[in-house]
């Protein structure tokens, strides 16, 4: 059975300190991911169940927090304009739909 090699302590204070604001920042990134992921997914969901309203809503909620943790540097600013874009054209041809049939 492999198991990881333990992490030593850092002997310096400036080490010490710095894996100490490791733990905090990777915590903090984590939750951003998170955070990032659930409202794409939510605008997704909006849109496979055809509710309109509901997506156009939650894409407008979604653009802000997209662009806040690609600002921050969590995700690349390519990946969040893909991301945005992708989904405005999933929430556009929703609205679009019904008026072409």
């Amino acid at each position: 059975m492999a198991t990881k090699p333990k992490k030593k302590n850092p002997r310096l204070a400036s080490g010490r300190k710095r894996a100490r604001q490791n733990v905090a920042l990777n915590a903090a990134n984590t939750s951003l991911r998170s955070k990032y992921r659930t409202v794409v997914k939510n605008v997704e969901k909006a849109v496979v169940a055809g509710d309109k309203t509901k997506a156009a809503e939650l894409f407008a909620k979604a653009q802000s927090v997209i662009d806040s943790i690609a600002d921050k540097g969590i995700f690349h600013k390519n990946k969040a304009a893909r991301d945005k874009s992708r989904l405005a054209s999933k929430v556009k041809t929703l609205a679009l739909a019904p008026a072409a049939a």
